[in-house]
C-alpha cells in the first residue's frame, strides 16, 4: 500500500499516541504525520524516535502545533490522563474532559471537512462532548469505541474454532467499558449462525464476554497500560476513511435512538460515519444496550452544564 498524500495529527505524545503513530507510520496511511503535545520535550523525543523508523516507509513525522494539527484531514485525540489499575474508564472523566475541552477550543477554527477520532478514555463520552465542541457534523466526530473489544472476542472465539480470525464477525456493542455486551445473536461464522456452530452455553457466553471486558485491566494491572492493540486498530478506522474503505465497524458515534455516542456496527467511509449498520439483537441484548445508554446518559447530563 503506498501512503495517501494527506496528512493526520495526533495529539497526544504518551505511550498511545507514539504507538499510534507508529502504527500509521509503519501501514503508510497518509504521506505526513504530526505529534503534538504540550509536553513539547516529550513530543520532540518521541518524533526522533519514530524519525528512525521511517526508513520502512516513505512517510514523514514532524513535531508540530495545533494551529499545525487543525489544517490535518484526521485530527487524532489521545491526549489524556492513563487508566490507572482498578480504574473504570469512567474514573477518568474529570481529567480527560477538561483536557478534552481545552483542545477542542484551541483547534478552533477546525477544517470544515476534518474528521474528529477520540481514542481518549471514557471514549463514549468524550466522543459525545467533541460532536458539541467541535462545530463538526456530527458524522464527522467519531470514537474508537468497541472496535477493539470486538476483535478481543473475535480472537478468542476463533481460537474455540480452530478457525482464522477474519472468518468470523462478531461485535461488542454500547459503551467500550463496564456496561457493554456483545451482540451474540448477530455473530457469524462464515455466514452461518455462531452458535450453530459453537453451541455455547450461557455460562461459558457470560465468561467470554467478560475475558474480552477485562483484557484491558489485566494488562494495565502489570504493564500500567495499553497500547499495541488501540494504536492498530486506530489505523484501520484511518486506512478506512482515508480510503474510502466503507468497512463495517463497530465505532462510537451518534445513535438517534438512544440520544448519546456508543458503539454499533457503522459503515466508514472518507466522510466518516456514512451510515449505522443495522443489527437485529435480541430483546435481552436491546435491553443491555438501552441499559448501556441509560448509563452514559447519566454521566452526559453531570457534565453537560461545562459545555
Amino acid at each position: 500500500m503506498s501512503a495517501s498524500s494527506g496528512s493526520i495529527a495526533i495529539i497526544g505524545a504518551g505511550s498511545v499516541g507514539s504507538a499510534v503513530a507508529y502504527s500509521l507510520l509503519l501501514r503508510q496511511v497518509v504521506a505526513d504525520i504530526i505529534l503534538v503535545d504540550i509536553d513539547h520535550n516529550l513530543c520532540q523525543a518521541q518524533v526522533q524516535d519514530l524519525s528512525d523508523a521511517t526508513f520502512l516507509s516513505n512517510v514523514r513525522i514532524r513535531q508540530g502545533s495545533v494551529e499545525d494539527a487543525r489544517k490535518a484531514d484526521i485530527i487524532i485525540v489521545t491526549a489524556g490522563a492513563k487508566q490507572k489499575p482498578g480504574d473504570t474508564r469512567l474514573d477518568l472523566i474529570d481529567r480527560n474532559f477538561k483536557v478534552l475541552k481545552s483542545i477542542l477550543q484551541s483547534l478552533q477554527p477546525i477544517r470544515s471537512d476534518a474528521i474528529l477520532l477520540i481514542v481518549a478514555n471514557p471514549v463514549d463520552i468524550l466522543t459525545h462532548f467533541a460532536q458539541g465542541l467541535s462545530g463538526l457534523p456530527k458524522g464527522q466526530v467519531l470514537g474508537s469505541g468497541t472496535l477493539l473489544d470486538s476483535i478481543r472476542l473475535t480472537r478468542i472465539l476463533a481460537s474455540k474454532l480452530k478457525v482464522a480470525d477474519s472468518s468470523i464477525h462478531s461485535f461488542v456493542i454500547g459503551e467500550h467499558g463496564d456496561s457493554q455486551c456483545v451482540a451474540w445473536s448477530a455473530a457469524t461464522v462464515q455466514g452461518t449462525p455462531l452458535l450453530k456452530v459453537l453451541p455455547l452455553t450461557e455460562a461459558e457466553r457470560e465468561e467470554i464476554a467478560t475475558m474480552t471486558k477485562m483484557k484491558a485491566d489485566a494488562i494495565i494491572r502489570v504493564k500500567g497500560f495499553t497500547s499495541y492493540g488501540v494504536a492498530a486498530v486506530t489505523a484501520r478506522i484511518c486506512e478506512a476513511i482515508i480510503f474510502d474503505h466503507r468497512q463495517v465497524l463497530p465505532l462510537s458515534h451518534w445513535q438517534e435512538e438512544w440520544d448519546c455516542c456508543l458503539s454499533l456496527p457503522a459503515v466508514l467511509g472518507r466522510g466518516g460515519i456514512v451510515s449505522s449498520f443495522p443489527l437485529h439483537l435480541q430483546d435481552s441484548e436491546l435491553s443491555f444496550l438501552s441499559n448501556s445508554a441509560e448509563y452514559l446518559k447519566k454521566v452526559i447530563s453531570e457534565y453537560s452544564k461545562d459545555l
